[in-house]
Formats: structure tokens, C-alpha cells, sequence
């Protein structure tokens, strides 16, 4: 993963560098609304237990190889994770259970490959556009209920919240939006993108919590998508 962030602006630097008529560099912002799929033994009692706001943004890079159609990347800063709820002990000699809740903060460095396919023009200097494909992140920084550090109550261990949390993730994307072009090379886009996480991003539940296994948490991402390319 950090030998692929490394080569990223080299291989940007290529294209640029061998085809700069057909690429397009830009800066984009995405406040977004991130939540968590659970899935876990109905015994353990985990949910879902609502999303929270979070705002990501970048460098994009689209390289064109047809007139309507371009190869999309760049390096974005990503903020994911969501709300859950699950049934736990009450202390580490008692057995008693209480329904405890986690909010889940998480950041990634999030590398896009898609592709953006563009219609003609819709409106005077106005396209319409679809974007598939996916993303690959890695997970930079991590937050339970707002604190770096997290003290499981049921057990009295204190970790890192990062700890909890695998490093790697994928996505799949899918979106769509319209770009006005303003002038020669300078366009703005807005639009709307929805990111399905591929990975259980979990660590925490299943190596250190004997009584736990089962427990998947998976990354879902709904994005407005706000930018400016030059």
C-alpha cells in the first residue's frame, strides 16, 4: 500500500509528462454522510446505530483516451465510519450484559481507479457524467467515541482506536454528476457518488475478544462531490 502512494505521483508525472493535452488536473472536495454494514451472530446482538458527517478531498488527475471517456485517479483524504451498538458484559468479573455503543471515526489516503464516461454537451458548455469503478485505501487514523484511545470496558484493556481496525480497505464506486466548462481549460463539477466498502475492517472483535467472533464491519460512503479542474 505505501510503495502504491509513493508511485502515484511518478506515474501522474508520466502521464503528464507523455500526454499533457489529454490530461486534466484538479482539486475536489466531498462532505459525505459514512455509516457501517454490521453483520454478527444474532447472539452478540450488533447493529447499526446510524452515520456521521465527514469530509474528504484531494488532488484528482482524469486522463483522457477518447474524446468522452478518461481514466480517473488521484490521492484524496477520506474520513469513513459510522455508529454501532452491541450486547457486552458489564465489567471484567461480571457477567451481567449492557448494551454498549461505539462511534467509529476513521481516515484513509484513498487512491481511485475508475473511469468517467462523459456525454456531449447537454447545455451550452455543460456535460453530464458517469464515474464506475472502485478505490483502493489504506487507513491513516482512528477515533472510538471521539478519543484516540479506547478502554473496553468488559475487558479494562486500553489500545489505541487505530488498533481496532485493519489498515487496508477497498471500494467499490459509483457516481455521477454535471461539468460546466468556464474556459479554455478551466471546468467545475458537482455531483453524487456512493462508495460500498469490500473489506471487514475490524481487528479488534475477532483477535482479541474470544467470545466474539463473527463480528464484520463493513465501510459505506454516500459523497457530494465538489471541484475544480484546470
Amino acid at each position: 500500500m505505501k510503495k502504491a502512494l509513493l508511485a502515484l505521483p511518478l506515474l501522474l508525472a508520466g502521464i503528464v509528462t507523455s500526454a499533457s493535452a489529454q490530461v486534466e488536473i484538479g482539486l475536489k472536495v466531498s462532505p459525505s454522510i459514512a455509516s457501517l454494514r454490521v453483520d454478527a451472530p444474532g447472539s452478540l446482538g450488533f447493529a447499526s446505530d446510524g452515520s456521521k458527517l465527514g469530509i474528504g478531498g484531494g488532488v484528482i488527475v482524469d486522463y483522457f483516451f477518447g474524446q468522452n471517456y478518461a481514466f480517473s485517479s488521484g490521492l484524496l483524504l477520506t474520513s469513513k465510519g459510522g455508529k454501532i451498538n452491541y450486547l457486552d458484559q458489564t465489567a471484567p468479573n461480571d457477567p451481567t450484559q449492557v448494551r454498549r455503543s461505539q462511534e467509529i471515526s476513521l481516515q484513509y489516503l484513498e487512491i481511485p481507479v475508475t473511469v468517467k464516461l462523459f456525454t456531449n454537451d447537454v447545455a451550452t458548455d455543460t456535460k453530464l457524467y458517469f464515474q464506475v469503478g472502485g478505490t483502493v485505501n489504506a487507513a491513516v487514523a482512528g477515533r472510538i467515541n471521539s478519543s484516540k484511545y479506547y478502554t473496553d470496558p468488559a475487558t479494562a484493556t486500553e489500545l489505541k482506536a487505530s488498533k481496532h481496525f485493519i489498515i487496508p480497505d477497498a471500494a467499490l464506486l459509483a457516481g455521477l454528476g454535471v461539468e460546466y466548462q468556464l474556459g479554455q481549460s478551466t471546468r467545475v463539477f458537482a455531483g453524487l457518488s456512493y462508495h460500498r466498502g469490500l473489506f471487514n475492517i475490524d481487528r479488534y472483535f475477532e483477535k482479541e475478544r474470544s467470545n466474539m467472533k463473527g463480528v464484520t464491519l463493513k465501510n459505506n460512503e454516500l459523497a457530494l462531490d465538489f471541484g475544480l479542474k484546470f
